[in-house]
């Protein structure tokens, strides 16, 4: 009898061990204002193909705030060589008309809750190939209480105001809270602009896996693979397509009770605009978006089956436009009136953006449920604060 349970609770935990595929890594992309209008890349932590053709729903939100900002960048060299000298509130810059004073003319207002709907479809094409297909929406929202409890203005400045941040730090207060402002005109002189409830369908996108069989499987329990990534945008503000190329790499530890530990690293590279297909906004112009990701992840499993991940995932990506205007642009704003980052819906477009995600994965072999917070700590509002809800279930065995 002692012999029969011990054999039954090693098969179960060799089944459970089965259901898990590398590190859960649920489509945690930020609702960025020019982020939802291409198609980005999502990385894969997994260590081969799913088992079974796999379906998937993610729904995001995101409070995104930027309050209303013009920049000036003045194209003559000469003008660009002395306001390079001078640091960026003390320019002195005033635009007359493009005869006289010429120069490249932008402004932005960001002020709503985006909430992200994706479909996912995974399908293993070969014993380390696989396609996935993604169709991704948005609807823009004023995020009022219930429907966006974590992520409305009302949650946040209650932090703000009673934790961290001091009252009112970028203006949301100011400019009043449960409020939709989404409008903005790139140096070409076209404008995007949306409003409260617009809902509209993004893009889809292809991505394909490979997951070579290499020594340092068995050896190493090092585990790498390879994606190459196809989005065709079809918003009117941004029909095109994209492409890119990903790889990625995960360590995995098991201890002694079969638990896990799962290190995950991984990077990706993607060309936006390869081809327009019509007008289109400058969405920055960086023709390329490079991101740098690591994931740490800790599973714990149980004798009925199932699993808990506990994982933290920490990206960056690089800049939407070009670092060399910063060195000159003159920007305009109510610096008086608000507490801080008045500039940001310019000068974050300059920067890298960073943020952390603190993710939860409750798996059963008929579903994965994943829910995510992800949280910027540099402050860029783009989102400030997200949260994310994650459903897969195999649907061909």
């Amino acid at each position: 009898m002692l012999c029969f349970s011990f054999s039954l609770l090693a098969a179960q935990q060799t089944d459970s061990l089965s259901i898990k595929n590398g590190i859960d890594n649920p489509n945690i992309l930020t609702t960025h204002h020019f982020g939802i209008f291409s198609s980005r890349i999502h990385q894969s932590f997994k260590i081969k193909p799913p088992k079974n053709t796999t379906f998937s729903i993610n729904h995001n939100s995101g409070n995104n705030f930027h309050p209303f900002v013009e920049a000036y960048l003045p194209k003559d060299p000469e003008v660009q060589k002395a306001l390079s000298k001078v640091i960026w509130h003390n320019r002195n810059f005033t635009f007359v008309d493009q005869e006289t004073t010429p120069a490249n003319y932008i402004n932005i207002v960001i002020d709503a809750v985006i909430k992200e709907f994706r479909f996912n479809i995974n399908i293993p094409l070969a014993k380390r190939h696989e396609l996935g297909i993604s169709l991704r929406s948005y609807l823009i929202t004023k995020g009022k209480h219930p429907f966006s409890f974590f992520t409305g203005d009302e949650t946040i400045e209650w932090f703000h105001s009673n934790i961290s941040g001091g009252e009112d730090p970028y203006g949301r207060r100011y400019y009043g809270l449960n409020q939709v402002n989404f409008k903005y005109t790139d140096r070409n002189g076209s404008t995007l602009e949306l409003n409260n409830n617009d809902f509209f369908l993004s893009g889809i996108e292809f991505n394909h896996y490979y997951y070579p069989s290499l020594k340092i499987n068995n050896t190493k329990n090092i585990f790498i693979s390879f994606g190459n990534h196809l989005g065709i945008n079809t918003s009117k503000f941004n029909p095109s397509i994209d492409f890119g190329i990903s790889a990625s790499g995960i360590k995995k530890i098991t201890l002694k009770n079969n638990n896990q530990f799962n290190f995950g690293v991984g990077m990706n590279l993607l060309r936006k605009n390869i081809i327009n297909l019509g007008d289109v906004i400058d969405l920055g112009n960086n023709k390329f978006l490079a991101t740098i990701e690591t994931d740490i992840e800790f599973t714990k499993y149980t004798k009925k089956r199932s699993y808990h991940a506990f994982g933290v995932n920490y990206q960056i990506q690089s800049r939407y436009s070009k670092r060399k205007e910063t060195s000159y642009y003159k920007l305009l704003g109510k610096w008086q009136e608000i507490n801080g980052g008045w500039q940001h819906g310019i000068t974050t477009q300059y920067k890298a953006l960073s943020n952390w995600s603190f993710i939860y994965t409750y798996g059963r072999p008929n579903y994965k449920l994943a829910i995510y917070l992800k949280e910027d700590f540099l402050v860029n509002n783009a989102p400030d604060f997200q949260t994310g809800l994650s459903l897969s279930i195999p649907i061909f065995k």
